[in-house]
């Protein structure tokens, strides 16, 4: 028996803690865009939950997305109220979350980020975001996701 990753471990001992209904999937290999995450599960890109760390002011905020939406940085930056929305660099994202780029759950970090949601996950039954490690996801669904992270509703576009 495999032992699990211990980000992966660390991810699914928060969702439980926080009452998700959803499964945890671990691929055999790095799904680490939303395209490949889409094909690997056979749904919808749109359907793939995006957890982007962005540099706001020198601040972290995620911003779970769709994977068929890029933000817009500029409007999001004004509807924000930071002078600038950056994207995160790669050592910025570990050190508020404590996981890597393409693995970002929308849960489980170092720290409590401003979280918002992106309404166009909605339109999707079920929804998949990262669990903690580039291989690993979970189903959720929009409302279930917004209320394990209290995000706030956000246009991205």
């Amino acid at each position: 028996m495999r032992t699990e990753h211990p980000s992966i471990a660390h991810v699914r001992n928060e969702l439980e803690r926080r009452g998700a209904t959803g499964e945890i999937r671990v691929f055999g290999a790095p799904v680490r865009t939303a395209a490949d995450a889409a094909a690997a599960l056979g749904c919808e890109i749109g359907a793939i939950v995006n957890s982007l760390i962005f540099d706001a002011d020198g601040a972290p905020r995620l911003i779970l997305t769709s994977g068929a939406h890029r933000v817009d940085t500029t409007k999001v930056a004004s509807r924000l109220a930071v002078e600038r929305l950056a994207k995160a660099s790669p050592e910025f994202v570990r050190q508020h979350t404590g996981q890597v780029i393409g693995g970002v759950a929308p849960v489980g970090h170092l720290e409590a980020i401003p979280t918002y949601i992106d309404p166009w996950l909605s339109r999707h039954e079920s929804i998949w975001a990262a669990a903690g490690h580039p291989d690993a996801v979970f189903s959720t669904t929009y409302e279930e996701l917004q209320k394990l992270t209290d995000a706030t509703t956000l246009d991205v576009d």
